[in-house]
């Protein structure tokens, strides 16, 4: 895997929050994600008719499909959206990012990858530099219990679901595989939209218009793209050792477009994520390619 489609996925997925956050003014996040996710579907699987690459799938290869699109969609963001209404994004991006841990702990028993001595101590400076960044964002700072089991479990939905992307990979081409998933991630949301957010107005604003249609096409077509082609080429612990630079590029991307602030022990952070990476994902036979 070359390291061009790699970057591209980093920059989508972490600048999803500050996407998300310009459309959260306007719509409550289960309501948003189902919108997002439906409109997603129809254009992946337009995608997958344009380049023929569509068909009928087989019953065990669908049911793997709607599972994997609850986990990545439904339950992994629904979870941690709505967790983020009583919990701060600082204390939702470390417990998110410690996902590559997690699975390299479990990819050798679960999929029989073996964790060298050179990824662990790869994921653990990422996971190092991940509480680097965020420690002063975490000071004195009291979270909403409830809040925090959301995102636990949205964590652990993300996990189950690249784990078991690896174990049953999809026969269907890319684009249909990702657009299924989606369809199933918005056919599963919309009956808590409708039955807890169905009296929460929605402003039809540009800058919703907008947020929409840079989360469907940047980061449900574009980052999802990515990162399904990415774990097809690697492995589940290399793959999701990328995650360690959502938070330190989630705060470049929040001053940017929001203008939050970023102290200098966020930029410190960083040399331990940018090793750990370099670690848990280099090649030591062909080096440039993620393996």
């Amino acid at each position: 895997m070359r390291w061009a489609p790699v970057a591209l996925f980093c920059v989508l997925w972490s600048s999803a929050f500050a996407g998300a956050k310009f459309g959260l003014r306007d719509c409550p996040p289960l309501t948003l994600l189902t919108i997002r996710f439906f409109l997603a579907a129809a254009a992946l699987l337009a995608l997958a008719a344009w380049n023929g690459s569509l068909r009928r799938p087989g019953w065990r290869e669908l049911g793997t499909l709607f599972v994997l699109g609850v986990l990545n969609n439904a339950l992994y963001l629904g979870l941690s959206w709505t967790g983020m209404l009583t919990v701060s994004s600082a204390f939702t991006a470390v417990l998110i990012s410690t996902n590559p841990l997690l699975i390299g702990v479990l990819a050798g028993p679960i999929l029989g990858e073996r964790l060298t001595g050179r990824k662990f101590v790869g994921l653990l400076l990422g996971l190092a530099g991940v509480a680097l960044v965020l420690r002063s964002r975490l000071g004195g700072m009291h979270e909403d219990p409830h809040g925090v089991w959301l995102v636990v479990g949205g964590l652990f939905a993300l996990v189950a679901a690249t784990l078991l992307y690896k174990r049953l990979p999809p026969v269907s081409g890319l684009w249909q595989a990702t657009g299924l998933q989606a369809l199933a991630g918005a056919v599963a949301l919309l009956p808590f939209a409708l039955l807890y957010e169905s009296g929460q107005p929605i402003n039809w604003s540009a800058n919703l218009f907008w947020s929409l249609m840079y989360m469907v096409f940047a980061v449900s077509v574009g980052g999802y793209g990515l990162w399904f082609h990415i774990l097809r080429g690697s492995s589940a612990t290399a793959a999701s050792a990328l995650h360690f630079l959502m938070p330190p590029l989630g705060l470049l991307f929040g001053w940017l477009a929001l203008g939050e602030h970023v102290a200098a022990m966020d930029l410190l952070g960083i040399l331990p994520i940018a090793a750990g990476i370099w670690l848990a994902t280099r090649n030591p036979v062909n080096k440039g390619v993620l393996g």
